[in-house]
């Protein structure tokens, strides 16, 4: 069973990372808004295929998180409590990575350049943290019982 919820949230924060950097990061910022790439320290050429690779990557992680969770289904049921929180949780510290990380401590990118980054940055990084608390809350919630414990 411990592995069963193991695997559960695993795919769900697999799927919450891959949602968050293929569909969120990705189709948003870069295709749609053309805001960033994923490294824009270089030329354009050199900015375009670092997206390529980081899509690639993106439904690589959501794809497999896909195939997890079909054998943890074929294996038995899937708690779908913890599986949403892991999803949520993994979207928010994929963005607060992304937010903290890759913005502000290597700056690979920024969210969005020749403006005031404050709104921007406090946005971004806020939802990564709203999202990773809400996951967690609902992580927390949907726990599986365990043994009684002593003075509980």
């Amino acid at each position: 069973m411990a592995d069963q919820d193991r695997r559960t949230l695993l795919s769900g924060a697999l799927l919450g990372a891959g949602v968050a950097a293929s569909v969120v990061d990705l189709a948003v910022f870069h295709l749609l808004l053309h805001w960033h790439h994923f490294y824009d320290l270089s030329t354009t050429g050199v900015a375009l295929a670092s997206d390529g690779i980081f899509h690639a990557f993106g439904w690589f992680v959501t794809v497999g998180s896909l195939f997890l969770l079909a054998d943890i289904r074929r294996r038995g049921t899937v708690s779908w409590g913890r599986w949403s929180g892991a999803l949520l949780a993994g979207l928010g510290a994929f963005q607060l990575f992304d937010g903290v990380v890759l913005h502000k401590v290597l700056r690979i990118h920024q969210i969005r350049y020749d403006v005031d980054l404050l709104v921007y940055d406090a946005t971004w990084i806020g939802a990564a943290v709203l999202a990773l608390a809400a996951g967690l809350v609902l992580l927390r919630r949907a726990r599986p019982a365990g043994p009684a414990r002593p003075g509980r």
